[in-house]
């Protein structure tokens, strides 16, 4: 396992760590603690030490998970979770120091700890970016020894550029994958540049970038990629990295074509992403143990040649930037 650092945090977390949206079963499905156990286990026996999670996956479950986790190891395990979008409405004005605080202290409740190792903030309406109060309470947070750093996990380029001009956020978690290329113009060097880490979430575009989904590819009811790509729940562009399902195919075809006899890609979707040194960390999700398995396979593959980025390049500028580059 290869380690980097975490922005301000000064933690050396694994390259490859563990995404937890789906940790205890498909998305929307109940939550299976027994499956959770056996992915989270797995994870750190292979050298895991960067957990991500969140209030809001499995309502709560998967913090607890996580908690009993950390409880039952000796290894230094960062824990990272996220809090505001169970929120209701999600709006700006729902977001005051109070409510925040009330969910930091559920977390802590949760996970049964003492001191949360990262916040972030879980992709919060942009008023509250420019809310100098809501980031000044995890001062306050951490002078209490309640957490020992805040990040922000975003939608967009714009929200991430904005707060990183609060010198508190530590790391900001963004989309970043073959289908979103965006971040790399100037975030990545605006962050390095304010010594802030960088997570990446969804580096497989919710699966489109493993090569294994088809066309005529079922989704379960509760799926969040059967009913979500119009952004009817959520923001449009957390299914498929907001890539059109078909055009998405079609440019994954291509990609399979560069790299003739893998049927499963998300090995190199994942070492392209590494491929930027300034990505403190990608964070792919796991709802089996094999799937952890799978994804460190990565680690194990050289770098991408300079034809093969070329050609992921064009891939990208052809099929894809057009319709998507723009909005995120």
């Amino acid at each position: 396992m290869n380690y980097r650092k975490l922005g301000k945090t000064g933690f050396d977390i694994s390259r490859i760590s563990l995404g937890t949206w789906q940790v205890g079963g498909r998305w929307g499905s109940e939550f299976d603690h027994k499956n959770a156990d056996r992915i989270l286990n797995l994870a750190v026996d292979k050298g895991i030490n960067f957990i991500d999670t969140s209030d809001l996956y499995g309502d709560g479950e998967s913090e607890k998970a996580i908690g009993r986790l950390v409880r039952n190891r000796s290894e230094r395990i960062y824990v990272a979770t996220k809090c505001g979008r169970k929120l209701k409405p999600h709006i700006s004005e729902s977001y005051t120091p109070e409510a925040l605080r009330g969910f930091v202290e559920d977390s802590l409740s949760n996970m049964q700890m003492e001191t949360l190792d990262l916040v972030q903030l879980h992709c919060p309406p942009n008023q509250v970016y420019y809310r100098p109060e809501i980031f000044e309470l995890f001062d306050r947070l951490k002078e209490e020894g309640k957490i020992l750093n805040l990040g922000v996990s975003v939608k967009k380029v714009e929200e991430a550029l904005k707060a990183i001009e609060y010198p508190n956020v530590t790391c900001v978690q963004i989309i970043f994958n073959m289908f979103r290329q965006r971040p790399a113009e100037r975030f990545f060097r605006q962050a390095c540049k304010k010594e802030v880490g960088i997570i990446v979430r969804l580096p497989l575009a919710s699966g489109l970038l493993t090569g294994t989904l088809k066309k005529d590819t079922k989704f379960e009811k509760a799926d969040h990629r059967n009913f979500n790509r119009k952004g009817i729940l959520f923001d449009k562009g957390e299914t498929f990295s907001g890539v059109d399902y078909e055009t998405g195919l079609k440019a994954v075809g291509k990609l399979k074509k560069l790299f003739p006899g893998k049927k499963n890609i998300a090995s190199i979707a994942l070492r392209w992403i590494l491929m930027h040194e300034e990505v403190s960390c990608v964070i792919p999700g796991a709802s089996r143990a094999e799937q952890v398995t799978s994804n460190l396979s990565a680690e194990d593959l050289p770098g991408l040649t300079e034809y093969e980025l070329y050609q992921i390049e064009e891939i990208y500028n052809n099929n894809i930037k057009p319709m998507v580059h723009h909005l995120w």
